[in-house]
């Protein structure tokens, strides 16, 4: 991303995830009433006016259907790693970490599934601020601000238990929408500073795009792809899923679960509104250490 700027992708998330609102009850598989507040005065405008008048919904849909395959993507890829937080919380979990937090509202949107567990949040200090500032702060959340371009991943598991983490309990890191504008080696060095606060019990959970999808794009990938390279923060890193349990295992990491999205969606959403996920090659997988 550039130095000292908000993400723009993040923005671009919080839009979608917000504008949720207006689908039609049965393909909202998550609410997320914060993400207006940092996308724009015209998501802002869409998503108060669809949750005032329900039954303009369908109205608002047109207003809004160049972003409705990325609304409908959102929605499934929220929920699919919502519901790793509530079984990871459901079994005593009681420490989550957000790398690359964006404007994640998790920590409010899930504050009953979150009521004992330590939320820290991990982000570039711009966008952390634009977060703070518009949302609030969130009741629990310790906010560490840290840019993963230029510090290094080794210190962050000291600056994480300086900030009160308890390395010798398991912990929860979300991964969310970062993988793929990252290097290898930046991967690889986030994972090893993940694997030296994960105890046992803890999960690793994150998402990614194919390399296939990177190197021979849909359409609308490489629509997207243009996209956030000219908001500088292109698309770099895939991983081959026939290759990912292996990847994770030279780092120190059994993979526990691998969803296909496109997958996911046909299983939650109506089949009228899957039908928007028309790309595939993106996934939430899960992994434990070994």
């Amino acid at each position: 991303m550039t130095p000292d700027r908000p993400s723009l992708t993040a923005q671009f998330v919080a839009a979608a995830r917000a504008l949720g609102a207006l689908l039609p009850d049965e393909a909202q598989l998550m609410d997320d009433p914060y993400g207006a507040r940092v996308a724009g005065e015209s998501v802002a405008a869409l998503v108060a006016l669809s949750r005032r008048r329900p039954r303009l919904r369908p109205l608002l849909r047109v207003a809004a259907l160049p972003m409705l395959p990325s609304i409908a993507y959102m929605q499934v890829r929220t929920r699919v790693i919502d519901d790793v937080v509530r079984r990871f919380c459901g079994f005593g979990g009681a420490q989550l970490v957000i790398l690359g937090a964006g404007y994640d509202a998790r920590a409010t949107r899930l504050m009953d599934t979150l009521a004992t567990t330590r939320v820290f949040e991990i982000d570039h200090p711009a966008t952390q601020s634009v977060k703070r500032d518009k949302l609030g702060d969130s009741r629990g959340v310790i906010y560490v601000a840290w840019d993963f371009e230029t510090d290094p991943m080794a210190a962050l598991p000291t600056r994480l238990e300086d900030a009160g983490l308890d390395r010798g309990r398991p912990t929860l890191t979300i991964w969310e929408g970062v993988t793929m504008y990252l290097t290898e080696p930046a991967i690889e060095s986030t994972v090893a500073a993940v694997r030296a606060w994960s105890a046992p019990g803890s999960q690793l959970c994150f998402s990614y795009f194919e390399r296939g999808t990177l190197e021979r794009p849909h359409p609308f990938t490489r629509v997207v792809a243009a996209a956030v390279r000219a908001w500088g923060e292109p698309f770099r890193f895939g991983w081959d899923p026939a290759t990912l349990g292996a990847w994770l295992g030279e780092h120190g990491f059994r993979l526990a679960l691998d969803e296909d999205l496109l997958a996911a969606g046909r299983r939650l959403l109506p089949a009228r509104y899957a039908g928007l996920m028309r790309v595939g090659g993106r996934h939430v997988a899960v992994a434990e250490p070994t």
